[in-house]
């Protein structure tokens, strides 16, 4: 069989072209695969039941009854030391779970804002 003489250039053109474009999508246009969509998808989505949990972990700290005393232990825990210091409060356990989120614990603490003065925490907790 006999193939024409533009076919093999062609071909070679073709494949080079099109290798061309799958590096110059994934690079600069945008492209992901599956598994980076999926990812990307379920990292917004955390973040999102996260910033929606924030308000239950506020209004948990409003209704606690030993609500100064756990603030207190919060401010003197060490800064690395926070997160499990509201955690141990239990205001990271959302309703319905047996276990604390760490996420919420986060956001949780970032809104109550510790650092502040102690008016302005009393603010935060007490508004929610």
């Amino acid at each position: 069989m006999n193939a024409p003489e533009w076919l093999k250039p062609g071909a070679y053109g073709a494949v080079i072209g099109a290798i061309f474009v799958g590096v110059v999508g994934f690079t600069w246009g945008g492209w992901v695969t599956d598994g980076t969509a999926n990812d990307r998808a379920m990292e917004l989505s955390d973040n999102d039941v996260v910033a929606a949990m924030v308000p239950v972990c506020l209004d948990l700290a409003r209704r606690d009854p030993a609500r100064a005393a756990q603030l207190e232990n919060i401010r003197a825990a060490s800064t690395f030391q926070r997160r499990n210091a509201l955690i141990d409060a239990g205001w990271a356990t959302m309703p319905g779970s047996d276990t604390p989120n760490r996420d919420i614990a986060e956001a949780c603490l970032a809104a109550l804002d510790v650092d502040g003065s102690p008016e302005r925490l009393d603010r935060a907790v007490d508004e929610g």
